[in-house]
């Protein structure tokens, strides 16, 4: 069985997609799947000003509201995806990205992408797992 998840505290889906997707396992388990998530503001609509590293930090705090709204926190993500609009932003987003993962950092997946929604450096999705609520 699946649910979607909805906060207003991230950015609203700018298409047919859901923020994440909970599926629930067997047991009280559960796996939460988000879209993935690029340094727009959600209050604003807008990219944050400055470069790769400022988008970075807001794409950590949408997927934090994200997962906040299935009762996780960044520690419960196990696998997440990255994309990058150019491989030469890789040591920027990777000092961002490695702040909120300073012990048991979950596996990852780098691709560079031909391009990103509304002219994004970076968009990452995650995988995370918790018990039911």
């Amino acid at each position: 069985m699946k649910s979607p998840i909805h906060v207003e505290d991230a950015p609203q889906a700018i298409g047919p997609y859901s923020q994440a997707q909970v599926v629930r396992l067997h047991g009280g388990n559960r796996l939460v799947f988000t879209a993935g998530q690029v340094g727009l503001d959600a209050k604003t609509g807008e990219l944050v000003a400055g470069g790769v590293a400022e988008q970075t930090a807001q794409v950590m705090k949408n997927l934090s509201a994200v997962l906040a709204g299935a009762g996780l926190t960044l520690a419960d993500i196990v696998k997440t995806t990255v994309y990058l609009a150019d491989m030469q932003d890789f040591q920027a987003m990777n000092e961002v990205y490695g702040r909120h993962f300073p012990t048991d950092p979950p596996a990852r997946s780098t691709i560079a992408a031909a391009g990103l929604p509304r002219g994004a450096r970076v968009e990452i999705d995650v995988i995370a797992s918790g018990r039911d609520l």
